[in-house]
């Protein structure tokens, strides 16, 4: 598997990872939508909710959105850019 496709093979995993996770929330918030708390039950245990949904997603998504830099602009690969010799 080249390089491009094991990037491509982790992206993809990534983005299956947060779609797992928003229906998860999501089926969370409903469950929590339909139960007889009280308002402050349901802010309070809302807000967790959305606290444990940032910190779960936000990582995966940077990751995801963040530039591939493997080189310095108009700096030529060096050795340690090649490809190891074959034998």
């Amino acid at each position: 598997m080249s390089r491009e496709d094991q990037r491509q093979a982790v992206r993809q995993l990534r983005e299956g990872l947060i779609a797992q996770l928003e229906q998860l929330y999501a089926a969370s918030f409903e469950t929590l939508a339909s139960q007889n708390l009280g308002e402050g039950g349901v802010a309070r245990l809302t807000q967790l909710l959305l606290r444990s949904r940032e910190a779960a997603i936000t990582p995966l998504q940077e990751e995801i959105e963040a530039p591939l830099i493997t080189r310095a602009p108009g700096q030529a690969p060096g050795p340690a850019a090649e490809p190891p010799a074959q034998p």
